[in-house]
């Protein structure tokens, strides 16, 4: 039973019937037109296909289920020739996108919709490409979710809310279908909020009890029509956490803030300025043209080179406090927020104890002084090892982040191809822009969602007075 709450959160969240008879005819014209055309068989999927789908969402996907007999290379030819020919019968712009196999991605009497060919298979287990799922997720949920639609409506309005939907590399968060799952499983919203409340690492949802191998991600939901895979593989710890928060929350105190939270709070220039000096850190930013690729390849190549330019800061002694990366059609950029931008020239280097007298003397002879360049002090001893203090290549953190050091280390291959090109870094407030003035409010600010939710109100507030 809903609380009187839910009920006024699902009036604002339920398709409207003027909308359902709206997608539901641009979709039997796309079926139409498909069909017409032949070569495969055109089916609805996703969220609007199973009812799941909140007011005002945009999106619509048709899949084309081709002949299995083909193969890889014909499916994605005669894939996108049927793609395109529905696209530019119907659409009002198309271009296509790339993920295991290309598809269209068109918009149709204001619908994003995607045309995606894929294998009709019999059985979710004879898949052939992982799109050649989705028909049996589709079917699977139609059958069940009936008397549950306006839980998976609740769940997925109070997940976007929280920021913990979206299964797409970046957010690595809450699918549609991961939600629908969860939902059945637990047999409604405040039922599963009860349960996710006392979550931890290693839960294990299989609804169908048929799951036939182990996994090692922290939520793991087997999927009712391919006992092999985690639904749930792309949830990462910190957004699982996320979400038992939000639910411990939301029973807590429940609010509509947790389905409707305030506006985002964004940093003018100068109270980014304002907060990097009240704190007395550091901000440097490296930003270079987005490669041409989609989000799924290109992401992960962020992080990873996050990650080894974060470890090339570190080695050089300049500690880093946090850092973070975005992505967007134009750009990417690399954050760092460090609490020092200078360190001293020399630092210490340690060498091996007095009682490995191998290498202890080989230590000894590289860096006796007046025999090795740019040593400022030693061998001596301490500990009963040796050290010698050495000079510093570099002393600020800007002259590390510009130099050819960067492409050295472990960056993403697509990532290394655009920065051979160019890349720039800034610092402090000139990092800030308007178009990523969000992501670094969210990275200098950061905070769960309860506290974004209770603090991003009190902000707002504030500011009214």
């Amino acid at each position: 039973m809903k609380s009187p709450l839910e009920e006024s959160v699902l009036m604002m969240i339920r398709p409207v019937r003027e909308e359902k008879e709206h997608i539901a005819r641009v979709a039997k014209t796309i079926i139409k037109t498909a069909a017409g055309q032949g070569g495969a068989e055109p089916m609805i999927v996703g969220s609007v296909a199973r009812g799941t789908f909140i007011h005002g969402d945009r999106d619509l996907d048709i899949f084309l289920l081709f002949d299995p007999a083909l193969s890889r290379e014909e499916l994605e030819e005669e894939g996108l020739r049927l793609a395109r020919s529905i696209a530019d019968e119907l659409s009002d712009g198309y271009f296509e996108k790339y993920a295991e196999h290309p598809y269209i991605s068109a918009t149709i009497e204001g619908f994003d919709v995607d045309l995606v060919p894929c294998f009709r298979v019999e059985s979710a287990s004879a898949i052939r490409s992982s799109v050649d799922r989705t028909p049996f997720h589709t079917r699977y949920i139609e059958t069940k979710i009936g008397p549950l639609v306006d839980d998976v409506l609740l769940v997925k309005q109070f997940t976007k809310a929280g920021g913990v939907y979206g299964s797409d590399q970046m957010t690595e968060g809450f699918s549609g279908y991961l939600c629908e799952l969860l939902i059945l499983y637990y047999g409604g919203f405040p039922a599963l909020l009860e349960a996710a409340a006392e979550w931890k690492p290693g839960t294990l949802i299989d609804l169908e009890a048929h799951g036939t191998k182990e996994f090692s991600e922290p939520l793991v939901v087997i999927d009712p029509v391919d006992p092999g895979r985690n639904v749930s593989a792309s949830v990462s710890l910190d957004r699982m956490y996320e979400f038992v928060e939000l639910a411990r929350g939301y029973l807590n105190a429940p609010s509509r803030l947790f389905f409707f939270p305030p506006g985002e709070f964004v940093f003018t220039r100068e109270e980014l300025i304002s907060r990097i000096n009240f704190k007395g850190t550091y901000l440097y930013a490296i930003t270079f043209d987005t490669p041409p690729y989609i989000p799924d390849v290109v992401v992960p190549q962020l992080r990873r080179s996050l990650d080894s330019i974060k470890g090339l800061l570190e080695r050089n002694g300049f500690i880093v406090n946090s850092a973070g990366c975005e992505m967007s059609d134009a750009c990417c950029i690399l954050l760092f927020e460090l609490d020092t931008e200078q360190v001293p020239h020399t630092h210490r280097h340690i060498g091996p104890p007095l009682w490995n007298r191998t290498n202890a003397d080989r230590f000894f002879e590289k860096y006796m002084a007046g025999n090795s360049p740019g040593i400022f002090g030693g061998p001596y001893i301490e500990n009963g090892r040796y050290v010698v203090e050495i000079q510093r290549r570099y002393t600020h953190a800007a002259d590390l982040l510009r130099s050819s050091e960067v492409l050295e280390v472990g960056l993403g291959r697509h990532v290394r191809q655009s920065m051979i090109g160019h890349w720039e870094v800034c610092s402090g407030g000139e990092c800030w822009s308007s178009d990523i003035a969000p992501f670094l409010s969210r990275f200098i600010g950061r905070q769960s969602p309860v506290a974004r939710i209770l603090g991003n109100e009190k902000v707002t507030e504030d500011r009214l007075i």
